[in-house]
């Protein structure tokens, strides 16, 4: 599809720049894309207006670039990565996909004959890897584990992206009633495919979606027309409008929402498919979902209610209207800038979050332990914390937090008097994940404990599609923010979307939750959308979310939680 992103443009330069490592190109041209990358990455034109300009002035990205990236828009198709991309063997690239590999490393498998990750995890399992040069038992266990969870994971899409793709093909089929359905609808973290609902036919979603989706065809004995939008899978499923509510209610549940639908069904003598609702042979009029359920005798089950999980719980639950909505955020917390590995300034990270219409934004940049992320030193959070004092006194409504690292034994990577001097602490893990799990346990639970700590940073460390959690007791540690007052971040970073909406869900009533960005960009603070889907999951109200509180009653919070610990 021809309309990109900006954030299609940064994964296709960095892309560019992965390949060029892994083939051995000089290593300038590598670093050129990457640094064209970070630069887009900290803008907030849309592509339109860059194209327009034929990405002109924009700091290191250069003519030639410019150039290829215009082409890019012009086409869908860019042409560094596929000069790259043709250069590798398929299986190849999938290595990409394992926790841990990096070009380098990719280039020495691949050199040794490990060129797909169904080769990679045999040779984890056989000891080729391990007698492979830079390698060992350990590394070859590390990568078996990794390959085991890219395989798994090779038929998902990030919720972001499943929106992305859907919201798009609903655009495109304007005039027959698009809605985005299945995974994405419901806001489950990861989407197998992007599934779309129309009131029309067949030959309508084709001549609408003629070149905009490849190899469009007709699903075998289903009201479904399939194919690919840059490579994730689409499914485009029609009905005229007197069976719409079936078509919706169909394929806007999971399988076993669906079969046991059908069966309610069969039970009372009709038969129920996405074609429509019929009694005794006869199609029953059912323009939306809540004719089908009447006509079954059914409660209509809100679309984000119908995981197995649901089961037996979701009556209990507040309907959709009672649910936290993106407007119900009134402070960003949890936010980087250029202090530390942001690609924007404070100042700007705080005019984009007024201009979203949120109340105030919280700063948290990286603590020193995070070298790798330009993490502040001592005398670095000094200066930094004057700077949001200034900007505060110009009337700036910004507070001044951090990131701070939970070290290997639990401990804050600042000493109590400098995390005095912050307006609020967000404490993270960002190293040794593998640490055994009752020390990892121990680990969190002294940190969820500390009197000085406001929310838990993304409490599993899970990056979905690429690496799971950490091994530890969880129930442990929430039970220790619920007894310490401590409030847990459900990290809305699309790769992230910790902590999962299951483990929200059975901890709903017992803790605070913070909807955060993690933002890095100001693009990034509109994430708060899929931090929301996973709340609204797990049948969160505001009155649970701490950032639907303005400036001065989250303060307010603060200093009660730290009064509160003595």
């Amino acid at each position: 599809m021809s309309d990109l992103t900006r954030k299609s443009l940064v994964s296709a330069l960095n892309s560019t720049a992965d390949l060029l490592d892994l083939l051995g190109a000089e290593a300038f041209r590598a670093q050129a894309y990457r640094s064209a990358a970070r630069s887009l990455e900290g803008l907030e034109a849309e592509v339109s207006e860059l194209a327009a300009r034929k990405f002109a002035g924009i700091p290191k990205v250069g003519k030639n670039i410019a150039a290829e990236l215009g082409a890019f828009v012009g086409s869908g198709s860019f042409g560094p990565l596929e000069d790259a991309a043709s250069q590798v063997p398929p299986g190849v690239l999938g290595l990409f996909r394992v926790r841990g590999l990096g070009p380098k490393k990719i280039r020495a498998l691949w050199d040794a004959g490990f060129d797909s990750l169904e080769r990679l995890r045999e040779g984890a399992e056989n000891g080729g890897v391990a007698a492979t040069k830079g390698f060992g038992a350990k590394s070859a266990a590390t990568i078996l584990e990794a390959v085991d969870f890219a395989l798994a994971s090779l038929e998902r899409q990030h919720l972001s992206t499943g929106l992305d793709v859907s919201e798009a093909l609903v655009a495109r089929l304007g005039g027959l009633d698009a809605r985005v359905s299945g995974d994405a609808r419901r806001g489950l973290e990861t989407v197998r495919v992007a599934r779309v609902t129309v009131t029309g036919t067949a030959r309508e979603v084709r001549a609408r979606l003629e070149g905009a989706v490849d190899d469009l065809l007709d699903v075998q004995n289903k009201p479904v027309l399939a194919g690919r939008v840059g490579g994730v899978p689409v499914e485009i499923a029609h009905a005229h409008a007197e069976a719409r509510g079936a078509l919706d209610l169909m394929m806007g549940g999971p399988a076993g929402y669906r079969e046991a639908l059908r069966a309610d069904a069969k039970a009372k003598g009709f038969d129920l498919s996405g074609r429509g609702l019929k009694q005794n042979g006869v199609l029953l009029p059912t323009p939306a979902e809540q004719d089908v359920t009447d006509a079954l005798g059914l409660p209509p089950r809100p679309a984000g209610y119908r995981e197995s999980e649901h089961d037996g719980l979701w009556q209990t639950l507040p309907p959709p209207e009672d649910l936290v909505k993106v407007s119900d955020l009134r402070g960003m917390l949890h936010t980087h800038s250029v202090w530390s590995d942001g690609a924007a300034t404070v100042r700007a990270m705080v005019e984009a979050a007024v201009a979203l219409g949120h109340s105030f934004l919280g700063t948290g940049d990286h603590s020193r332990a995070a070298s790798y992320a330009n993490g502040l030193s001592i005398e670095r959070l000094h200066d930094y914390i004057a700077e949001i004092r200034a900007l505060q006194a110009e009337g700036l409504p910004v507070l001044a937090g951090a990131e701070v690292d939970i070290l290997d034994d639990g401990s804050l990577d600042y000493p109590d008097e400098e995390l005095l001097r912050l307006d609020y602490v967000v404490a993270s893990v960002h190293s040794l994940f593998t640490l055994d799990p009752v020390r990892q346990t121990e680990r969190l639970v002294r940190a969820a404990s500390h009197p000085l700590i406001t929310v838990l940073g993304h409490p599993t460390g899970r990056v979905l599609l690429r690496r799971p959690g950490y091994t530890l007791d969880l129930d442990a540690v929430l039970a220790a923010c619920e007894a310490n007052g401590t409030v847990v971040e459900i990290n809305a970073n699309a790769s992230r979307l910790d902590l999962d909406w299951r483990d929200v869900l059975r901890w709903r009533e017992r803790l605070t939750f913070a909807i955060n960005t993690d933002a890095h960009v100001p693009g990034g603070l509109t994430d708060t959308r899929f931090g929301v889907a996973v709340a609204r999951k797990a049948g969160l109200k505001p009155g649970r979310i701490i950032n639907t509180l303005g400036q001065a009653e989250f303060l307010a919070f603060v200093a009660r939680q730290r009064a509160a610990r003595g």
